[in-house]
């Protein structure tokens, strides 16, 4: 499985406050930026696989409603996450 308790704790303890603050949007942001890059690497593979396009629209539009929380709540917090993971926008 590509997403392990390791990787997990790995991915909140760099982004979030610790490795068990799962409840961050650094951390979400983090974890879905994850996933994302995961599901876009298997669909140039298998293009006609419909499910895990859907999934992927899914996980896109719950980052895009965390980053817009987190620019309306922090701004400074919105730019540093967005450095750190080097997304758009």
């Amino acid at each position: 499985m590509y997403l392990n308790p390791e990787v997990k704790e790995n991915i909140f303890a760099e982004h979030g406050k610790g490795k068990t603050d799962t409840g961050s949007p650094e951390g979400q942001i983090a974890l879905f930026t994850y996933r994302i890059s995961h599901l876009t690497e298997h669909l140039k593979k298998n293009r006609k696989d419909f499910n895990t396009e859907r999934s992927l629209v899914l996980l896109v539009g719950k980052r895009r409603k965390l980053l817009n929380y987190l620019k309306n709540k922090d701004i400074e917090r919105y730019r540093a996450i967005i450095a750190k993971l080097g997304l758009r926008k």
